[in-house]
């Protein structure tokens, strides 16, 4: 019952018994043989067939991929031959496989390609598909079986990975409720059927706020300090909205936009940052206040209901960090330095403000646009100076695929006859050190009004020994599309991210195991960044830079003086930048740290005062996100582990400093990280798997180190 993700040797008794148990015999489907979901995708790696795939497919493709599963799960559940671990676990694990396949497909066209026929269906669905799951978790017989297999798993003889797989079925079953009365039960159903819809809701409200939120002008001077070509695609925007002569510039997931760096007009960017900040409590019908305190009251109920005091805690109980005092404790650590350099940064701000008479307070509009200047005066550089140098072609093939090839021997071969859903999706055939096929790669790197913000991994097809299936990964990206005719030239955050996500596809494309549970980056939500977040090292690694940093028109390589000057502003902003991370993933802690009574009334005053309490409430930094924007933690599976970023960034600083001492981008390092971290999948414990590969617990002082907080 593996369900599609953001992404061992076997003792030869259990190999031999594992390939002699067949799938559960699935009924006879009832989805007419047209649909593409009817069977397995016959391109290469079961790539999905987009070219096939219609709105009207996927209502009729859940309904029957919930009956399919339900009566396969009924048939291990009533088995009446004990239960073992091949016709109870592996039964499951092989099951729902329908239901892979359509949610894939349908997640992937939710999140980058939309519209309002899948709007309506995951509305619809949300709660069905909830009640599906909660009738195989919540069923006893099913629960029985497996809490037989778990109480003699040290006794069955199997491998390593196969008996962690029982300890963690066990796990998710327990968390999900199976030991609850008949009569709790069922309110937990009704829960998880109302969360279901709130989330979805939630989300849809972020999508279509940002859309209506987008900041209109009259005139081309209120966007002085924008390029021309930028000005003219505010003009076509705004014709497309239907709105002649108006410029407008749509509003990106994040409270910061990229325009509030450029525009010399204070007023308009007064107006940009109101508009990304007031975004879902505003009223109107996205207004996402009333949504986030029935998300909350709901969460806070169903972990009381489950034993635990909040919700916080009993997310944190199955995430590395264990409780909420470890993840407070983290948090507080960088809290009070992290905003004393935000105010030192301010302080400079206000005088480039100053020598310039502005005559006026920096506000948080300012700050984007003031500390460039800073920037350029310190270190005599613009960040601008550094987009012609990265287009965006050679980012990925030069210096994102480059990396991988010289980390792990893989290569990539662009291809242009498999599907897509949109014509700017890439696909890239990826392979291995020997020449085999490891992989298919696809790449999604504009966004687009059907396209949620941000930027993200997903498995189209996860890697499994036992149902024999090879990783389709995908990176989706948000960069603004350029003009026809003209390059992409990204930000240093834009080729920090494309980076970043690869990272996630490496997790996915490496993955080496047995079980569909264990795949890629099925690991603890507040470990999945940490494989990310270490490929971002190489961006800026010497040899890496020099082959992709190189002049869109002329080729000419990054002069060496602004490479130093890159180098040498690293911590450059570093106080803002911890800063409005730390105020969201304490809103997001505050929040979810909360009782059923605890509850508030109002969505923004409750912010204000969680700010406060956790000494972040510095006005010129606001937090990356408001809660009423905030997708990661009440849409999008990062409920109480925000927090995990900066969590797995202890690991990646430590482990940047293991590269480093160990000779750098060799193919001797990648091969031991691959081996014992990368192809793991979630097969042991992830903080054992990282004392594998190091050799040592890590130490938090690299990461202080990075981010410039070693002193006060």
């Amino acid at each position: 019952m593996h369900r599609p993700h953001i992404f061992l040797v076997a003792a030869a008794s259990a190999v031999s018994s594992l390939a002699a148990v067949a799938a559960p015999t699935a009924p006879a489907s009832m989805l007419e043989a047209s649909n593409p979901f009817a069977k397995p995708s016959t391109l290469p790696f079961q790539y999905p067939a987009w070219d096939k795939i219609r709105n009207e497919h996927f209502a009729p493709a859940f309904a029957e991929a919930m009956r399919q599963e339900a009566a396969e799960i009924e048939k291990i559940a009533a088995n009446r031959a004990a239960p073992t671990f091949e016709n109870t676990i592996v039964a499951m694990e092989r099951s729902g496989q329908l239901m892979n396949r359509v949610g894939a497909a349908f997640g992937t066209l939710s999140g980058s390609y939309t519209n309002d026929t899948l709007i309506a269906l995951a509305k619809e669905n949300a709660p069905k598909l909830s009640a599906h799951n909660d009738a195989i978790r919540l069923n006893p017989k099913l629960y029985a079986r497996i809490k037989s297999l778990y109480d003699r798993r040290t006794k069955l003889g199997l491998d390593a990975e196969s008996q962690y797989l029982i300890e963690r079925y066990h796990t998710d079953f327990v968390r999900a409720g199976a030991k609850l009365s008949d009569a709790d039960k069922q309110k937990l159903k009704e829960m998880n059927g109302q969360l279901a819809a709130l989330s979805t809701q939630f989300a849809q409200n972020v999508l279509k706020e940002a859309n209506a939120s987008a900041l209109v002008v009259d005139s081309r001077a209120e966007l002085a300090g924008m390029s021309d070509k930028q000005i003219d695609a505010a003009a076509a925007e705004g014709k497309k909205r239907g709105m002649d002569g108006k410029f407008v510039i749509p509003v990106v997931n994040t409270t910061q936009q990229a325009g509030l760096s450029v525009l010399t007009n204070r007023a308009t960017r007064e107006k940009l940052l109101a508009a990304s900040l007031a975004r879902g409590s505003r009223g109107g019908e996205f207004d996402n206040r009333d949504v986030v305190l029935k998300i909350a009251k709901l969460r806070a109920e169903r972990a009381a209901l489950l034993g635990y005091p909040n919700h916080a805690a009993y997310n944190l109980e199955d995430q590395t960090a264990k409780t909420t005092g470890a993840v407070n404790q983290l948090l507080a650590e960088f809290a009070r330095p992290a905003v004393n350099n935000a105010k030192k940064e301010a302080a400079e701000i206000q005088k480039v403000i100053d020598a310039e008479g502005g005559g006026f307070k920096a506000g948080p509009q300012d700050w984007g646009y003031y500390s460039d200047k800073v920037r350029a005066a310190k270190y005599a550089f613009d960040a601008n100076q550094l987009k012609p140098y990265f287009e965006l072609n050679r980012v990925l093939q030069d210096g994102v695929f480059f990396a991988a090839n010289k980390e792990f021997g893989i290569s990539f071969k662009e291809r242009k006859d498999l599907p897509v859903y949109d014509p700017d999706v890439r696909v890239f055939d990826v392979f291995d050190h020997d020449g085999k096929q490891l992989a298919i790669f696809t790449f999604d790197p504009y966004a687009r009004s059907t396209k949620r913000g941000g930027a993200w991994a997903n498995a189209w097809v996860p890697q499994s020994k036992l149902l024999g299936t090879k990783p389709v990964i995908a990176n989706n990206l948000n960069i603004a599309k350029p003009a026809a005719g003209e390059p992409t030239l990204l930000t240093y955050d834009e080729v920090r991210t494309t980076f970043h996500e690869f990272g996630h596809a490496l997790h996915g494309m490496f993955s080496d195991v047995k079980y569909p549970r264990f795949s890629g980056s099925r690991v603890p939500r507040d470990y999945v960044e940490f494989p990310s977040q270490v490929n971002e090292m190489w961006m800026a690694w010497p040899e890496v830079l020099a082959n992709y940093a190189k002049h869109y028109q002329t080729g000419a390589p990054m002069p060496k003086e602004l490479l130093d000057k890159v180098q040498a502003s690293q911590q450059f902003n570093e106080g803002f930048r911890t800063t409005e991370y730390l105020a969201a993933s304490l809103l997001d802690q505050a929040w979810h740290q909360l009782s059923p009574n605890q509850i508030p009334t109002d969505v923004l005053a409750f912010e204000a005062d969680a700010l406060k309490k956790a000494g972040v409430d510095f006005n010129l930094v606001p937090p990356r996100y408001r809660t009423t924007y905030f997708s990661h933690t009440f849409s999008g599976g990062y409920s109480a582990g925000y927090y995990g970023y900066l969590w797995a960034e202890k690991l990646d600083a430590d482990t940047v400093n293991w590269f480093k001492e160990n000779g750098g981008l060799t193919r001797k390092n990648g091969d031991h990280f691959r081996k014992t971290l990368l192809s793991r999948g979630g097969t042991l414990d992830a903080m054992q798997m990282y004392r594998n590969f190091s050799g040592r617990d890590a130490q938090v002082r690299p990461l202080l180190e990075r981010r410039g907080l070693t002193g006060e």
